[in-house]
């Protein structure tokens, strides 16, 4: 573990991050949650002199604040540009934003894009760390990072668990990263959807595609429920909402197929009485609040490695 060190390096993918990164990752979100839960002093010295910037395309609540605080509680200066006050209006490419933000001598940029790729991009024309705070349909690294950290927070370990992944896959940017990010440290994982929503040719090691959702769950250590994209509803791709909620939502019910401690995520905002009922979010075996304290000590961690290095 000594010699894993993710200091300079863009987060952007999963696929490019090892079972042994992740773990270090992991093991600093440890102790940066420590950090979130102090009374009072919440801030640490690790990158102060250092300047992040948050980009984003899309609007977002939980990952844009939880950067910003996540920089901030480091010691970092951080500005946030939102796609719709500034000059993104006017018609400037991402090429030149990014080397407009590149030359007020940033240190890292945190970005959000519509496009898949665009993170990608970003590290081929300009110098700054980017961390990919998701790029369409494609990644979502520091979700799935932090969804990592909430399961082995409530069940001690990660490898040999049961996950089971409700509803949009095909679209999902979150259900990629998790099936990375899980796939590598040994969980079993179970997808479950309406046909239309699940990828027509899946080929992973550990992932088992499920047309019932009950046999993804059964005996589920935990399900990770995805919001349905009321965006994409306009294209058919399941009959209407109802029937949606009818067949593959998460109610109590079918709660009681998976095992008795099963914990239950999701990575917000929540459809609820869509793809999940208000007893189960609110219910004993709900994280999902949880996971967005953990998101901003996962999101911490990730700077602190990436800029400067895991300083103590």
């Amino acid at each position: 573990m000594d010699s894993v060190n993710l200091f300079g390096k863009s987060i952007i993918a999963l696929e490019n991050v090892s079972s042994e990164e992740i773990r270090l990752i992991l093991n600093s979100a440890r102790k940066m949650k420590q950090i979130i839960r102090r009374e009072g002093q919440k801030k640490l010295p690790n990158l102060r002199g250092k300047a992040i910037v948050n980009l984003f395309y899309e609007p977002s609540t939980r990952t844009r604040t939880s950067f910003e605080l996540a920089g901030k509680y480091l010691g970092a200066d951080v500005v946030s540009i939102n796609s719709g006050t500034s000059s993104i209006v006017k018609g400037e490419s991402l090429r030149d934003t990014l080397k407009t933000i590149e030359a007020m001598g940033v240190d890292a940029i945190v970005m959000r894009h519509k496009a898949e790729g665009a993170a990608d991009f970003a590290t081929q024309v300009v110098k700054p760390i980017i961390i990919n705070a998701g790029d369409g349909a494609h990644a979502h690294p520091s979700q799935a990072l932090l969804d990592l950290f909430t399961i082995e927070q409530h069940k001690g370990r990660l490898a040999g668990l049961k996950v089971a992944i409700i509803g949009d896959i095909l679209h999902s940017r979150v259900a990629r990263s998790d099936i990375y990010a899980m796939s590598k440290m040994g969980m079993e994982i179970h997808l479950a959807g309406p046909k239309t929503l699940l990828p027509r040719f899946f080929e992973f090691d550990g992932v088992t595609v499920h047309e019932q959702i009950e046999d993804a769950i059964a005996n589920a250590d935990v399900i990770n429920v995805l919001r349905i994209q009321l965006e994409r509803q306009q294209a058919g791709l399941f009959p209407s909402t109802r029937e949606y909620a009818r067949v593959f939502g998460i109610n109590e019910d079918r709660l009681r197929l998976a095992k008795e401690n099963v914990l239950i995520l999701h990575p917000g905002p929540q459809n609820k009485g869509l793809e999940i009922s208000s007893e189960v979010t609110y219910c004993e075996k709900s994280a999902i609040q949880e996971q967005v304290q953990n998101g901003v000590a996962i999101r911490m961690a990730l700077l602190d490695l990436t800029l400067g290095g895991g300083a103590k």
